[in-house]
């Protein structure tokens, strides 16, 4: 049973637990008098939520668990015999699953007896043939312990998988059960029902925290493996990036850095300007029906998707530079440039310029303009003096986090850019950022022990420590700065 239907199943004994126990409180309320210590409606949610929240608990970790166990199980079945020379065992482990779920694919068109399979009296040659045919490719020099492996990974995936339905649906229906006999009317139903979303919410807060305690622990320790395999001092004070996965590595960061401080440069140059005279506008000048139509118009380039501003980069604006600018000036004629990244992706950023600096400026209390007037102020000096110097943290702190939002940013990079890691003012040449090359550097079939592989780490570490320095200085300039108003 898939867990998508065992997660059907357990919603609908949720649901008709909350029907039942709602309808159990009633006629308990009819035979007492209407005396409950809670709605009715709260006997049904303490019903369905013991129905479905550790049925799901259970779910979750049975899904953590059962798959270390089997890896664990068929990694003992591998001797080191068959693993080959300079090759990884989890290379192995991932040939076993693949042919595992051939098997299952193999017999679920009946090209194959189980029977036959589990008792191992088809030839290895026809399950070949039938693996062929749903496109797992194996070659002769198969040894024999993995397929072995392989038919127990299936075999205890399969098990596991059914134990999980039975245990899973099981205790829904148990608890549900057990909940539903509880039902009387002086049941505190809803401290109970209040107690459930309470833990809800703490777990939803420690899922949050946990995660990004996993992410930077994970991004750190990879960083020590990666350091204990190339000098840190050469990565961060190197100025050539040359990846060599078969040695002669120059892994300098600091060529990314600047490509990626460069195009982010471009891109608020353009943002911000362009951005505060957007906000500058819909607040002060604009009337309700523009602003209510102009606002959320603008705010559609946040939510295009960026592989469609990198096409535009590749597509319209890296040729029009190119031979508008850059052949006819001699500065270059690639259409993949610093410039044409860093102007796309200003023109994405500057909804996160202009919404958030709009709404700040509207949060400056109308008494400020008003006294501004009486004193004889004209409009534009009003904004100039009073409202803009009102706004200015939360503008400041608006444009850092679109700077985090651009130093993040890689498949305009990628289309508009290129991937070239080199120090240059040209605006015109191909630069790359750390973002593109921690893509590069995990992709393709590479060994991730490798200096090479585990690069990736350390950039990431280093790019997640810029942009939590930026989101930390917007707070603190927000927070120091800002003006509180009644």
């Amino acid at each position: 049973m898939s867990v998508s239907i065992i997660i059907l199943v357990v919603l609908a004994l949720s649901a008709l637990g909350y029907f039942l126990g709602r309808r159990r409180a009633l006629s308990l309320a009819a035979e007492s008098g209407g005396k409950l210590h809670s709605l009715p409606g709260y006997y049904g949610q303490t019903v369905a939520l013991f129905a479905a929240v550790p049925a799901f608990l259970l779910l979750i970790a049975w899904l953590f668990v059962q798959p270390v166990v089997i890896d664990a199980r068929v990694d003992g079945m591998i001797p080191d015999s068959v693993i080959p020379e300079g090759g990884a065992r989890s290379l192995v482990i991932s040939d076993v699953r693949r042919i595992a779920g051939g098997l299952d694919a193999v017999l679920a068109r009946n090209a194959l007896d189980e029977g036959a399979l589990i008792d191992g009296s088809v030839d290895f040659s026809t399950i070949r043939d039938r693996l062929a045919e749903v496109g797992i490719a194996l070659g002769n020099d198969v040894p024999t312990e993995v397929f072995e492996a392989a038919k127990v990974y299936r075999q205890d995936t399969k098990v596991g998988s059914t134990a999980m339905a039975i245990a899973v649906i099981a205790l829904s229906m148990g608890l549900g059960a057990w909940s539903f006999m509880r039902i009387r009317p002086d049941l505190r139903a809803r401290n109970i029902s209040e107690g459930f979303i309470k833990s809800l919410l703490i777990g939803s807060s420690t899922i949050a925290i946990l995660t990004t305690v996993g992410i930077v622990a994970s991004l750190v320790f990879e960083s020590i493996n990666f350091f204990r395999m190339y000098p840190a001092s050469e990565f961060f004070f190197s100025t050539v990036w040359n990846p060599q996965f078969r040695g002669g590595s120059e892994l300098g960061i600091l060529p990314l850095l600047w490509g990626t401080f460069y195009i982010s440069l471009i891109a608020l140059l353009v943002a911000v300007p362009i951005g505060l005279l957007i906000a500058i506008y819909l607040s002060e000048y604009a009337s309700k029906s523009l602003r209510s139509v102009a606002k959320p118009a603008i705010e559609v380039l946040a939510g295009i998707p960026t592989i469609v501003y990198g096409l535009f980069a590749l597509i319209t604006v890296g040729p029009f530079l190119r031979d508008w600018f850059a052949q006819p000036l001699g500065l270059g004629s690639s259409s993949s440039s610093v410039l044409t990244a860093g102007i796309v992706m200003g023109i994405m950023i500057i909804p996160f310029v202009s919404s958030l600096s709009d709404d700040i400026m509207n949060a400056v209390p109308q008494a400020l303009r008003d006294g501004s007037y009486g004193l004889g102020a004209t409009q534009s000096e009003t904004i100039k003096k009073v409202i803009l110097p009102a706004a200015l943290p939360g503008i400041v702190g608006a444009i850092l986090l679109a700077a985090s939002r651009a130093i993040g940013e890689t498949m305009i990079v990628v289309l508009g850019a290129g991937a070239a890691a080199k120090l240059d003012l040209n605006p015109f040449e191909a630069m790359t950022t750390v973002t593109v090359k921690i893509v590069s550097q995990l992709t393709g079939d590479t060994e991730f022990a490798s200096p090479e592989t585990l690069v990736a780490f350390a950039l990431g570490l280093t790019l997640f420590v810029f942009t939590l320095g930026l989101n930390v200085l917007a707070l603190y300039i927000v927070r120091k700065y800002r003006e509180q108003y009644e």
